[in-house]
């Protein structure tokens, strides 16, 4: 973990400031608002204010603490939790990219309830961005004869881009994040079953009456339709057998420990862990073999979201160092405000508490950093959190169904926004879809306080 390589050859824990946590701070705060305010900017330079950021903490860490330590602290997080998290992501990325799904449904409630049910589904299993890729376009196609069906999309968000994704580590990348840091694969589906199976029931149910009432407005519309009914088939099915390849190198991976470990530029890596990665990177380029090229074609299929991505993620993982020390100091350190409120007066977690500010700051923040600075302030020890289960899954339900909230809280949210105005849907704003969110979610999620983390 980034802390054990931070104290190993760099200051205590305990001493530093929170100064430290600023250029993390800002480096969020940039993925969150400058897209609103300074769109063009953050386009055409995001790798460059990501790369600031990062340099505004290894600059003056290594003038306070030396080359050593910072390169040290910056490798660590770099092969052990970097370079395998993106490498998963572009695997998933590239698979669900060379599935294209080919002709058209009417969009009666029933089918839409069926296709986000599917989606919902999916996720778990190739990642909220693949399944919301490979989904989005036939839920779309759909409903465009439909005067009212910008809500089909804004539930299509909450649960295909985001709660569908909360039963393995491959559906959404914070899950991903904790099973590097060694939660069991399976652990998460069952620990996460209950309270995601509830979540998605009450949202399917929801939309099911709000999407019959507004089918009922629509008159002689039902009729009409731009594309017509066809049956639908997909494009690029060898990519469904890259998908299980995927799954079980991940799995494999958390099963297979023969205690063999490789040094590389002086950091230890576990076998499993290089086994699995270089699994994933022949995957991806078996994918690209095997994929027709119309699969691609019609998922309009560009390196572009990954490259972004793996720019923006570098610039938090490099940031999100000193934090995670901060954090991993307890009651010691300058989080110590932070350690108080999600403990009681015996010094036991409060599951509430994690759920509520995790999922507070995965609405605006980037989930996966939220998740893994949760993920340490509880301790950061997975053996014992996955004993002491309800923090756990606390933390883990706040980070992936919260990402909801706002169209920033996860990246799907915007590709999918994006794809639907594109298409000629009129999404609600920025502010009108957290109306939507906190008029339907926020219940919910109460819901979820009361029954599983009360």
């Amino acid at each position: 973990m980034p802390a054990t390589a931070f104290a190993a050859s760099g200051p205590d824990p305990s001493t530093l400031s929170l100064w430290w946590g600023l250029p993390f701070a800002a480096m969020l705060l940039s993925i969150a608002l400058l897209p609103l305010f300074a769109g063009q900017l953050w386009h055409h330079h995001q790798g460059k204010i990501a790369a600031l950021w990062a340099a505004l903490f290894l600059v003056p860490y290594a003038v306070r603490f030396g080359p050593h330590a910072t390169w040290d602290a910056a490798l660590h997080t770099l092969l052990h939790e970097y370079l395998p998290f993106v490498i998963l992501l572009t695997a998933l990325y590239t698979v669900s990219g060379g599935i294209a799904v080919r002709g058209n449904l009417h969009g009666s409630p029933a089918q839409n309830t069926l296709l986000l049910a599917i989606g919902t589904v999916l996720a778990s299993v190739m990642g909220t961005t693949g399944a919301a890729m490979l989904m989005v376009r036939p839920v779309i196609r759909a409903n465009d004869a439909r005067r009212h069906n910008a809500h089909v999309l804004v539930f299509f968000i909450f649960l295909v881009a985001n709660a569908g994704g909360a039963l393995t580590p491959l559906g959404d990348p914070p899950l991903f994040l904790g099973f590097l840091k060694g939660v069991d694969f399976f652990w998460t589906l069952r620990h996460m079953l209950a309270p995601t199976a509830l979540l998605c029931a009450l949202l399917l149910a929801l939309f099911y009456l709000l999407d019959r009432w507004y089918w009922s407005q629509e008159g002689e519309r039902k009729l009409r339709d731009p594309t017509p009914d066809a049956p639908i088939r997909l494009i690029g099915a060898w990519n469904l057998l890259w998908l299980l390849a995927i799954v079980l190198a991940v799995l494999h991976s958390g099963i297979w420990k023969p205690g063999v470990t490789v040094t590389l530029l002086g950091q230890q890596l576990e076998l499993q862990n290089l086994t699995r990665d270089a699994a994933l990177i022949g995957i991806a380029l078996l994918s690209l073999a095997t994929t027709p090229w119309q699969a691609r074609h019609e998922n309009q299929f560009t390196w572009a979201p990954m490259i972004e991505v793996a720019k923006l993620f570098l610039g938090i993982f490099l940031t999100i160092i000193p934090v995670i020390a901060i954090l991993r100091a307890g009651p010691d350190g300058a989080l110590a405000a932070l350690v108080r409120l999600t403990t009681d007066a015996q010094g036991q977690p409060i599951a509430a508490a994690y759920f509520w500010l995790t999922g507070g700051l995965s609405a605006f923040l980037d989930n996966a950093p939220t998740y893994l600075v949760f993920f340490n302030l509880a301790g950061g020890n997975a053996a014992h959190l996955m004993a002491q289960a309800t923090t756990l899954t606390a933390i883990s339900a706040g980070a992936v169904f919260m990402g909801a909230v706002t169209y920033i809280g996860n990246a799907p949210n915007f590709m999918v926004k994006a794809i639907a105005e594109h298409r000629g849907v009129r999404m609600p704003s920025f502010f009108g879809y957290m109306g939507w969110s906190f008029a339907v979610l926020l219940p919910c999620f109460v819901l979820l306080t009361v029954v599983f983390f009360r």
